[in-house]
């Protein structure tokens, strides 16, 4: 874990405008920023970000947190990762501490994949270059290919020989853990023999962005071998497929120079089109694009060029994934290699540059193309031609982004015309699918954003609901004044969390997250520690960072104009702290005792024992003078 020095270090150095500023477009609306939020698509901008309480929120789809919680959300970074992004951004050195053993344990496995993953390729590329075996076998095969030498040490490629245990051998020599082994892919053990896992294949090194060895591909040779043509590590701590585009280490600053990714199927299209001197190209291996490739390609380039081969197959492949590409912002364009051939081949057969002016030139748009097949897959029939007016227009709704309507417009004049239909009426069933997902979006967000859950039977009525859900604004509106003028002194003796406190003393939350709160902020400020929202933004328990977050931002804020229309009054300068404390502490335990009352009345109602009833009746007196006397402090009247 990181120390918190560092963290505080860090978090004293953050500008949230500046951090959110660099994804987003915001612009300065009294004391806040407003932009276009984007974690979902809206036209009237409500994401809001607060410098002084160093929070974001929108208050359309409910996302909200801090700097760190906004790169975790944007960039889904882990909090770690997060962390030590602004570090780099703003030089920090980062000093690490003890972690959780079970955390600990995860580090160290994550450490040891990458030892072994590196022992593993210098092995084989030692077996491509200075066996025997490896070059007859391995590298005369892949020159006959084309590929040179200087581009198959670039990208580590190396040769696991054909025999049992080659690598195991020279591992466990080497003291490394079997089990670890196993875990990395290399080492499969069957009748308690341990043995190498990918005899006979050429070894495709995985890199992460930062040029760390994550796992392997391993190509067959042998075209009359029945094995699969590849062997991939299976996941583990290190490798998981679904965020993994290869190549991307190599092609990561020309991609993000040229503005432009392209996209193939196999590793040896990589290598290839990377000794043409094609460098911003990475490969899917093959399989449909997932959200977080996406997001990896559009960290560099909004720009994507699928190159595919130009079989039914390939044609398929490359229309997967593409609503999810259109979400993310992502312009996307298809080539299809002609005449059989793939990447790889085609550009040893034509040479880079008529390769280059290939792909210029038959750039199909993707939501175009994707329309033309689909018409010519139902052909006359009418209710197929219709299930492709209403797939178009899906299609067109995913783009969402605010800064992409022009596009989008234009996408349904094109498509309009090319399906014969009205324009209008394409538009508005765009706008329909758009509007779907927006309410199917709310609800989800209504249902998963309650911090709890009422069951309602049959007995339940909506006032016991309504009163619930009441209590819990009553409990989040003290937790806020507590953390905004906690520090401050409420009198000579006491600051104002100490009152707080002491009026809390007889009264508990009933929601146990809100509770839980309370007592972090609790425990803090008796350890001599000063909590603010600010400190607890940064908490490592993530439901706290939440919880605070929600409580501590508003749609509204009250303009300084009123100051010059009710001149004298100073609106928004004048300290309303102290009556701020008052009001809600005191509508709190208002809250409480009509409880009480209630429960008091129920218990009433059912006792036969006089001297029972007697004790409740003294309790609903005590009751009605405590409440008189909140009610003469408020200067209020409650009315039933």
């Amino acid at each position: 874990m990181i120390s918190p020095n560092t963290i505080q270090q860090i978090t004293s150095r953050i500008d949230i405008i500046e951090i959110v500023g660099a994804f987003v477009k915001l612009k300065k609306r009294g004391a806040n920023y407003l932009g276009n939020c984007p974690f979902h698509n809206e036209k009237s901008p409500s994401f809001t970000v607060s410098p002084s309480k160093e929070i974001y929120k929108c208050f359309g789809c409910g996302k909200s947190g801090n700097a760190v919680g906004f790169l975790m959300e944007h960039e889904k970074y882990s909090y770690v990762e997060a962390l030590k992004w602004l570090a780099k951004k703003y030089n920090i050195d980062v000093e690490e501490t003890e972690v959780s053993p079970e955390v600990k344990q995860q580090q160290q496995v994550a450490e040891s994949l990458f030892i072994i993953n590196n022992f593993a390729q210098k092995h084989f590329s030692h077996n491509l270059f200075s066996t025997d075996e490896g070059n007859d076998v391995a590298l005369s095969y892949l020159k006959q290919r084309g590929f040179r030498e200087e581009v198959l040490r670039k990208f580590q490629v190396g040769y696991n020989l054909d025999q049992r245990d080659d690598l195991t051998k020279q591992a466990l020599k080497n003291q490394y853990n079997i089990e670890y082994l196993q875990k990395s892919g290399l080492v499969a053990v069957r009748n308690e023999v341990p043995m190498d896992n990918y005899r006979g294949r050429i070894i495709f090194p995985v890199h992460n962005t930062t040029g760390k060895i994550i796992g392997f591909g391993a190509r067959v040779i042998k075209t009359t071998d029945r094995a699969p043509k590849y062997i991939n590590t299976p996941e583990n701590e290190l490798y998981v497929k679904s965020k993994i585009l290869y190549g991307t280490f190599f092609a990561r600053q020309s991609i993000d120079k040229l503005d432009e990714c392209l996209l193939v199927e196999g590793y040896t299209d990589v290598v290839s089109l990377h000794q043409a001197g094609i460098e911003n190209v990475v490969a899917s291996g093959g399989t449909s694009l997932t959200i977080d490739q996406l997001r990896l390609i559009r960290k560099y380039t909004n720009n994507l060029t699928i190159i595919y081969d130009g079989d039914s197959a390939g044609v398929k492949a490359a229309l997967r994934g593409l609503d999810m590409a259109l979400e993310e912002g992502l312009s996307v364009k298809l080539v299809l290699i002609p005449d059989n051939e793939d990447p790889d081949s085609y550009v040893n057969k034509v040479g880079v540059n008529e390769f280059r002016k290939f792909v210029e030139a038959n750039k199909k748009d993707f939501i175009l193309f994707q329309m033309e097949v689909m018409l010519k897959d139902a052909g006359n029939d009418t209710s197929k031609k219709a299930a492709v007016v209403n797939q178009v227009a899906e299609t067109l709704s995913k783009i969402n982004k605010a800064e992409d309507f022009t596009k989008q417009q234009d996408y349904i004049r094109q498509c309009s015309a090319f399906l014969k239909i009205d324009e209008g009426g394409l538009n508005n069933l765009v706008n329909k699918y758009k509007r779907d997902k927006v309410e199917k979006d709310e609800k989800k967000h209504n249902y998963e954003s309650s911090s709890f859950k009422v069951e309602k039977d049959e007995s339940a009525t909506d006032d016991i609901i309504d009163l619930i859900y009441n209590d819990d604004l009553q409990e989040k509106n003290v937790l806020r004044v507590l953390l905004e003028y906690g520090l401050l002194p409420w009198d000579e003796e006491k600051t104002m969390a100490d009152y707080i406190f002491q009026e809390l003393d007889f009264f508990h939350f009933d929601n146990p997250e809100l509770e839980h709160v309370l007592e972090v902020y609790r425990e803090q400020y008796q350890n001599g520690l000063q909590p603010t929202s600010k400190s607890l933004l940064y908490h490592e328990d993530p439901a706290i960072r939440q919880i605070v977050t929600n409580i501590d931002i508003h749609p509204y804020e009250l303009s300084p104009n009123w100051d010059k229309v009710l001149e004298g009054l100073n609106i928004t300068n004048r300290d309303i702290s102290r009556q701020d404390v008052l009001m809600s502490t005191n509508y709190f335990k208002l809250r409480k005792i009509k409880k009480m009352f209630e429960e008091n009345q129920r218990d009433m109602e059912k006792t036969t024992q006089f001297d029972e009833q007697l004790s409740l009746i003294k309790i609903h007196q005590q009751l009605k003078e405590e409440e008189q006397k909140i009610t003469i402090l408020l200067g209020t009247v409650i009315l039933k």
